[in-house]
């Protein structure tokens, strides 16, 4: 099965602060913030969704392809896709824009407060090939002419695909977020997330899980709850070995969990790979810094889950 990829690409600048936002955030204030906050740590690192989703993937053993955009500024980038083994044929270069940034300040409670310059992802990538119908398609953050048009493509074409809207949930209008949702075969946002698009949408999980077969709600160290025609269930976070930034946590969760929906892993243990998986980037600083191996991957999972992944 081939997997396709829709999304952002950026590069990350990722920023430290030793203290707390809420001991420099006034509630009664809040109509008129002014603050300055003194950072320890700067670090530039390749992210982007779809950067994100495809190296975990590339780590995985898959071969995904990426479709996005990215500026003149692209070539460190490209080079180190292309290292990985991730093909950069379905990106397309605008020679007026930056590629897409996000500036990310992460504070002692790991509160995120994020700056993101949309860039080279202001532009479409056009009419970019699509895979065939033994495919999946993950609709992540990125363009969001794209992600309709990608749907639209996979509704046409009955491709299965995940609906995966993060951070662009502000951005679409709500007629375009029901139709992006509406036919899905998974919907996966974090449990704030969840509550956006729920209100926004005024769904009950009785008319949610009409739209779509299966959605997963992941709540960070909590663990994730799934539910599908079969029920629901959850899954406890895996301890990572140590905590040093949860940047790109998502994203790794979204290549485990694609590396077993296209292994056809039982629901359950595809999410209890992509909890596993997602304990990689914040054990790092940066979204692609980490590296694992097969045998490595498969002996944490045993003693995680007390069984072998295949």
């Amino acid at each position: 099965m081939k997997i396709h990829i829709s999304g952002s690409l950026a590069y990350d600048r990722i920023m430290d602060f030793p203290g707390r936002f809420k001991e420099h955030i006034l509630p009664e204030k809040v109509h008129m913030i002014n603050v300055s906050f003194g950072i320890n740590v700067l670090k530039e690192n390749f992210g982007g969704t779809a950067g994100n989703i495809a190296y975990s993937l590339s780590l995985l053993g898959d071969d995904p392809t990426i479709v996005g955009t990215a500026g003149r500024d692209f070539r460190p980038y490209a080079v180190w896709l292309k290292k990985n083994k991730i093909s950069t044929s379905g990106i397309k270069i605008i020679p007026s824009e930056l590629t897409a940034g996000a500036y990310i300040i992460t504070d002692r409670s790991n509160n995120q407060i994020t700056a993101f310059h949309f860039g080279a992802m202001s532009h479409s990538v056009g009419k970019p090939g699509m895979p065939g119908k033994n495919s999946l398609v993950i609709i992540s953050p990125g363009n969001a002419s794209d992600m309709i048009k990608t749907v639209r493509t996979c509704k046409s074409k009955n491709i299965p695909y995940i609906f995966d809207p993060g951070q662009q949930i502000p951005a679409l209008a709500t007629k375009d977020l029901r139709y992006l949702l509406d036919g899905s075969d998974l919907f996966i946002v974090n449990d704030y997330e969840y509550a956006l698009v729920t209100k926004r949408l005024k769904l009950s999980q009785t008319k949610l899980m009409k739209m779509t077969n299966t959605v997963i709600v992941t709540k960070g160290d909590k663990g994730s709850q799934v539910t599908s025609e079969n029920g629901t269930f959850s899954v406890k976070a895996v301890k990572p070995r140590k905590i040093v930034d949860p940047t790109g946590a998502g994203d790794a969760f979204r290549s485990g969990l694609i590396h077993g929906i296209i292994k056809k892993y039982p629901l359950k243990k595809s999410v209890q790979l992509a909890t596993l998986v997602a304990t990689y980037p914040i054990e790092h600083h940066g979204t692609q810094e980490h590296r694992f191996t097969k045998k490595e991957i498969s002996a944490r999972f045993m003693g995680n889950f007390k069984s072998k992944i295949n």
